[in-house]
């Protein structure tokens, strides 16, 4: 473990875990997450980004020179299903974008409380059905997300699954929250360990999110779902993390059902440690471990179909999606 890693730990822990508030004020943590947006560096030259809109849900594309046309990461942001954005991640997905040769497609899902269960899970669903329509190629795409988003990437799967739909061709999940019922062991063994996140404050956002529904239902916490047929995954986890369980159970339920889900648990990471690439040299080798499954998962086929994307900076408009 990394000298930069162990002081990033106390920063964390300093910042977001001591005085943690059980029940914070969800439109004040979106006014200082706005306000942290304007010192988020921005992304690598020659990084192409625009905004993009797939069945009505609208976001971010990024593509780099790497960029394989045909080859597309469909990105779920974190954020505990209650804030958070594409433009949150500009010093992140161009690295994700080269890594994987591909073009990363965040979209800008609906949040709690104002849109509850399953609304961040309609859209999701809504963007991946309208890359097809664009002439996707299934099997050139690639489901990623972190955290919160982490867990919606498999609550998407399952759902696609059940309606028959064409799935992509692999998953990534980064401290995927899969379990929104906290009822795996890490949630307290390692609620002191944790330099991030707080057990009673995660418990307030899952409420917050489900506003009443069964946290145990499979597409909230894909956890408690039937993970047969689902397509290969990578699965990203800090040791340290209360949401180490989250992603080792939902590995083994898914090599249990035939599935292919290969489990990386990095010791003493913290969460989404992949966000702070720019300073992480594990950070850094986390991102090309996801490029290497990516790629070696989305082959080039004779049918993929190019989605046509400007290969220059791009001023977004209006609030810069949030």
């Amino acid at each position: 473990m990394s000298l930069r890693a162990e002081l990033l730990r106390i920063v964390l822990r300093t910042f977001c875990k001591r005085g943690c508030d059980p029940e914070p004020d969800i439109p004040a943590i979106r006014r200082k997450l706005h306000t942290l947006k304007r010192f988020i560096p921005g992304p690598a030259r020659r990084t192409a980004r625009s905004p993009f809109d797939a069945g009505g849900v609208t976001g971010l594309r990024i593509a780099t020179p790497q960029s394989e046309p045909g080859r597309i990461v469909l990105y779920l942001h974190g954020g505990a299903y209650c804030f958070g954005s594409p433009a949150h991640y500009r010093d992140f997905h161009w690295r994700i974008a080269r890594a994987a040769r591909a073009e990363v497609v965040c979209i800008d899902y609906r949040l709690a409380p104002e849109h509850r269960f399953p609304a961040a899970l309609d859209d999701a669903v809504c963007s991946y059905r309208g890359l097809l329509a664009q002439g996707a190629d299934p099997r050139r795409i690639a489901i990623m997300g972190d955290s919160a988003g982490g867990g919606l990437v498999f609550a998407t799967l399952l759902r696609l699954r059940d309606e028959g739909a064409p799935l992509p061709a692999c998953a990534v999940g980064m401290s995927p929250w899969t379990d929104l019922a906290a009822a795996g062991a890490s949630f307290t063994a390692n609620a002191e360990a944790d330099p991030m996140l707080d057990g009673p404050q995660s418990l307030y956002f899952a409420r917050t999110y489900l506003g009443g529904a069964d946290p145990r239902h499979p597409y909230a916490s894909p956890l408690y779902g039937d993970p047969a047929g689902l397509p290969p995954a990578l699965i990203q986890v800090g040791s340290d993390e209360i949401l180490l369980d989250n992603a080792t159970r939902l590995a083994e339920r898914m090599r249990a059902a035939g599935c292919r889900a290969e489990c990386r648990v990095w010791p003493r990471m913290p969460h989404v440690w992949q966000l702070y690439a720019r300073i992480l040299p594990e950070g850094r080798r986390a991102i090309a471990e996801i490029g290497e499954f990516v790629q070696r998962m989305t082959p080039q086929t004779p049918s993929a179909v190019p989605l046509a994307l400007p290969r220059s900076n791009l001023t977004l408009q209006a609030h810069d999606l949030r």
